[in-house]
């Protein structure tokens, strides 16, 4: 199995998804081989507790990279420029080039069955270790570039990648139907090579989810309501629609806060955004968030707000779900495809979302509703049904 990161050295939810799913899988009495691109100091002991069975059945291989999931050309040089190493290729895909030439060594040295890719930096390791074994491939689709760009401004090189690994491919995994149709409209594979399985969530990832904080004990005395948003800030995950909305929101009620949990290249144009309505004061940016400080911020949450324009699945969904936090979710999305103790509306419709939003944090009942319906819910939606339908993906394979 190809990736590009694992927690706790993971930027996103991709790192997170392969966790579970890997974790999964070994339960379920699979072996699995973990190639990492980038070199990170994980113990073999800490491997054993969160990525294997009592049977040791996943290992991990790393190879050295400064990559990671989410990166841009931008970003990349300017990594680059902080080593003296001149191992690395001069741009973005001279490294995804090199990262698939050590995975053809890698796939000739192991003894394995089939391979697996996940994402777009990875298909090329995946083709590559595919043409040296002959061994059937999956490719593992959690986001595509016209998710990441947000429409059809696509970057050529990236979708073209995409179209070789998806064309090279014995069978895709898409995390949503909402993922699979794009996969047949934009690159034209044919919908019977495409299985969808949605992601999980293990609520043995969150041992803290249903305490209570002194922190959230001062603000519900406080009375202030918490409007929360976690995830990149891209133009992907429509936070220009979510400040919007939340402009109209104060509108009607004041003593509310809409906090901004993540990072990304549209920090500084939505900060402008909030001071320009006049409501920099209401918005709380808390940066890249992660463990139980993240937690917390579910926690504190009257309301979880994913107002993506694009988004193959959305796992802080589920998050917000376990930790008993009701959830307004976009129709462009997944996880509105599983979740059903959740509110939807469409990521342009700020006036819908303002009014959703003015709802849950005016009505108590409406609010403990979603938060408990949701939290059963999601008991369901789990890893280990993830990992089964991967395994019945597994036997229509060519052998």
């Amino acid at each position: 199995m190809f990736g590009w990161e694992f927690p706790p050295y993971n930027s996103g939810g991709l790192g997170v998804a392969c966790l579970g799913l890997t974790r999964a899988l070994a339960r379920a009495g699979s072996e699995v081989i973990f190639v990492l691109p980038k070199s990170v100091p994980l113990s073999a002991e800490y491997m054993q507790i969160l990525f294997a069975d009592t049977r040791s059945k996943v290992t991990m291989k790393n190879i050295d990279t400064i990559l990671s999931p989410y990166m841009t050309e931008h970003s990349y040089m300017y990594e680059r420029t902080r080593i003296q190493d001149r191992q690395y290729g001069n741009n973005l895909y001279e490294e995804v080039l090199r990262y698939a030439q050590n995975a053809k060594h890698i796939a000739m040295e192991e003894d394995y069955d089939l391979i697996y890719a996940h994402d777009w930096l990875s298909l090329l390791a995946g083709i590559a270790a595919h043409d040296v074994s002959g061994k059937p491939m999956v490719a593992h689709i959690h986001a595509t570039e016209y998710d990441r760009c947000g429409g059809d401004n696509v970057n050529p090189v990236i979708a073209a990648i995409e179209q070789r690994g998806l064309e090279a491919a014995d069978r895709i995994v898409a995390v949503s139907n909402y993922t699979k149709e794009i996969i047949v409209q934009k690159y034209g594979i044919d919908a019977d090579k495409i299985d969808v399985v949605h992601n999980g969530i293990d609520a043995e990832d969150f041992p803290d989810a249903t305490a209570h904080t002194q922190q959230l004990q001062k603000l519900k005395a406080r009375g202030t309501k918490i409007v929360l948003f976690v995830g990149r800030l891209t133009v992907q995950k429509g936070l220009e629609y979510f400040i919007t909305a939340a402009k109209k929101v104060l509108e009607y009620k004041e003593n509310v806060v809409f906090v901004i949990a993540g990072s990304g290249d549209m920090q500084q144009q939505v900060i402008a955004q909030a001071a320009a309505l006049g409501i920099a004061d209401k918005v709380l940016f808390m940066g890249f968030v992660r463990g139980k400080e993240l937690q917390e911020a579910y926690k504190m949450a009257d309301l979880y707000v994913m107002p993506s324009v694009s988004e193959p699945f959305g796992l802080t969904t589920l998050e917000s779900m376990l930790h008993g936090t009701p959830v307004l979710v976009s129709r462009q999305s997944g996880v509105a495809e599983v979740a059903t103790n959740t509110l939807k509306v469409d990521f342009w419709d700020t006036e819908e979302m303002a009014n959703k939003i003015l709802a849950v944090i005016s009505y108590d009942a409406l609010q403990y509703t979603l938060a408990t319906e949701g939290a059963r819910e999601v008991e369901r939606l789990n890893w280990a049904a993830a990992a089964r339908k991967c395994l019945y993906v597994f036997k229509q394979l060519p052998s």
